[in-house]
């Protein structure tokens, strides 16, 4: 953690899944400070009472800023002293953005813009964006505002990159295993409740992260980055139903419910298109997408010969590795919700 030494970390939408997970790690290190910043106050002094209840030595290192990123003026006034920041502020329940798509504009588009021109201006150093697998091919309101998303960091890496200032790069993943809103919880919730587990397809796939591998993504992301960069982990992925089995394997099986298609949802999820995939370099467990540098002058390119403007396929929850029930459960053992869960069945 040495380039964390002493250094300032701003986290938005720091209340959240991925932001509690990054205390968890930087909290104990040398870190010089993190500054917390969402719009809600409630899980601010949520957070503030736990870390000074787990972390009585260090839980002075986090400052909390109350406001939005659709607030200029409050995310600026955040900045001064900030050496990175990690940008997780999103809305991100794909239904919920369907019936309320300017909501989703406004949080995902313009405040993530707000951000990186408070960054620039205020001269910090690294800013690493999070994004979706949904933002490849979108079909849905969600999707489509976080592609967008991605096009104004890139516009704004290839603006910081021209002045020679912060270092701007985007991080892709998939589901992000028992983060808030996702299935897992609801399925084990729903579980204990003695009601059938509730399936939209039992045929979809879907990637497969924990809160720890988002958070070691974002790391190398921030230690290997150049202006633009996209970085993308290689995932294993299950079907729905597998999943469904996997956690009613863990928790008991109370049957299933094959409820339908929700808003918005695909079948598979992509996390490199084939043309990102046709510039995209293979560095072990991850992939980066590297900028599309070149100016709107497009008179002074030459290309002979054949042109090729994408790979054969796409990176998907299809043909990535498919993991099986026994493996699924491995993979929910990784996360600190499910082991916790388990633990208080045992003590209950």
């Amino acid at each position: 953690m040495s380039e964390f030494n002493g250094a300032t970390l701003l986290i938005t939408g720091g209340t959240g899944s991925f932001g509690n997970t990054v205390l968890k790690h930087f909290i104990n290190t040398d870190i010089g400070q993190i500054r917390i910043f969402s719009r809600d106050e409630k899980k601010q002094d949520d957070m503030r009472h736990e870390l000074q209840a787990r972390y009585p030595e260090s839980a002075g290192k986090v400052k909390f800023y109350v406001g939005d990123v659709r607030d200029p003026q409050s995310i600026a006034d955040a900045m001064p002293g900030v050496d990175y920041i990690f940008h997780a502020a999103a809305l991100k329940q794909v239904p919920s953005c369907e019936f309320f798509p300017m909501q989703a504009v406004k949080t995902n588009i313009e405040g993530t813009d707000n951000m990186l021109h408070a960054a620039i201006n205020a001269g910090v150093k690294r800013v690493v964006c999070l994004s979706t697998d949904k933002a490849a091919y979108p079909i849905n309101a969600m999707g489509i505002s976080k592609a967008m998303m991605e096009h104004v960091i890139y516009a704004n890496a290839r603006v910081a990159a021209e002045r020679g200032g912060t270092v701007i790069c985007c991080t892709r993943y998939g589901n992000v295993m028992c983060s808030r809103g996702s299935v897992i919880p609801l399925f084990i919730d729903q579980i204990r409740a003695g009601s059938p587990i509730t399936i939209t397809d039992p045929n979809m796939t879907r990637f497969l992260m924990n809160l720890d591998e988002a958070v070691e993504l974002v790391r190398f992301a921030f230690n290997h980055a150049q202006p633009g960069d996209l970085f993308i982990q290689k995932a294993d992925a299950c079907t729905i139903g597998d999943l469904a089995k996997a956690v009613q394997q863990l928790f008991g099986d109370t049957g299933t419910s094959i409820i339908g298609t929700r808003h918005g949802e695909k079948l598979y999820e992509t996390l490199m298109t084939r043309e990102e995939r046709l510039r995209s370099e293979d560095m072990g467990g991850y992939f980066r997408v590297s900028a599309d540098n070149r100016d709107l002058n497009y008179d002074k390119y030459f290309v002979k010969g054949k042109v090729q403007t994408m790979a054969d396929e796409a990176y998907t929850s299809h043909n990535t590795i498919r993991l099986d029930v026994d493996g699924t459960v491995k993979k929910l053992l990784t996360t600190d919700y499910v082991r916790e869960e388990l633990e208080g069945i045992r003590h209950n």
